[in-house]
C-alpha cells in the first residue's frame, strides 16, 4: 500500500507572503462573525480602500493507493488573517464590516466548492498534481468572484447591492 501526503497552500488576497512567515489564521465559522477588533493589521501608507480582509483557502490530504484505486482523505478550510487585515475607523461603519465579513464568507463558499470537487473526482496515480490543479482553479474562480462582488457593491458603497449580496451569500451558506 502506498501513502501520499501533502500539506496545502494558503492564498491571501491583497497580500503576498513570499519570504515571510504567514500567521495562523482564524478558521471560518458561522457562529463567529468578524468584528473590527479582529482587524489588527496596520493601514498601509496611501492605502485607498477603507478596509482590507486577508482571507484564503488551505488544504491538506492523504491519499492511499489500494488495489489500484486512490482513496483520498482531505481537509479544506477558509481562514481570516487578522494581522494582514486592516481598516480605517474614520471611514468604516457596520455596512463596511458586513462587506468585509462577506469576503470571508465567500472564501468559505469556495472551500465548500473545493471539498465537493475533491469528493466527486476519481484520481489517478498523479493525485498530487490533480489536487493542485483543482486548488488553482478554485482560487482563480474565487478571485474572480471576489472582484465581481467588490465591483457590484462598489466596495460596500452601493448599500442596496451590498444588502442583496449579504442575503444571497447568507442563504448559500445556510444550505
Amino acid at each position: 500500500m502506498e501513502k501520499i501526503s501533502f500539506i496545502g497552500c494558503v492564498l491571501l488576497f491583497g497580500f503576498l507572503g513570499w519570504g515571510q512567515e504567514i500567521e495562523e489564521g482564524i478558521p471560518w465559522s458561522f457562529e463567529n462573525r468578524l468584528t473590527w477588533a479582529d482587524f489588527k493589521g496596520k493601514v498601509p501608507p496611501a492605502a485607498e480602500p477603507a478596509a482590507t480582509t486577508a482571507s484564503g483557502l488551505s488544504y491538506s490530504y492523504t491519499a492511499n493507493l489500494i488495489h489500484h484505486e486512490v482513496h483520498l482523505n482531505f481537509e479544506v478550510n477558509a481562514y481570516f488573517y487578522p494581522n494582514e487585515s486592516w481598516y480605517k475607523p474614520d471611514q468604516c461603519d457596520e455596512l463596511t464590516l458586513s462587506h468585509e465579513q462577506l469576503h470571508f464568507d465567500i472564501a468559505e463558499l469556495f472551500a465548500r466548492q473545493m471539498r465537493q470537487r475533491l469528493e466527486s473526482t476519481s484520481f489517478s496515480d498523479n493525485v498530487k498534481e490533480e489536487i493542485r490543479k483543482i486548488y488553482r482553479e478554485t482560487l482563480e474562480e474565487l478571485q474572480k468572484f471576489q472582484e465581481l462582488y467588490d465591483w457590484q457593491t462598489d466596495f460596500s458603497r452601493n448599500r442596496e447591492k451590498q444588502l442583496e449580496w449579504n442575503q444571497n451569500i447568507g442563504s448559500l451558506l445556510e444550505n
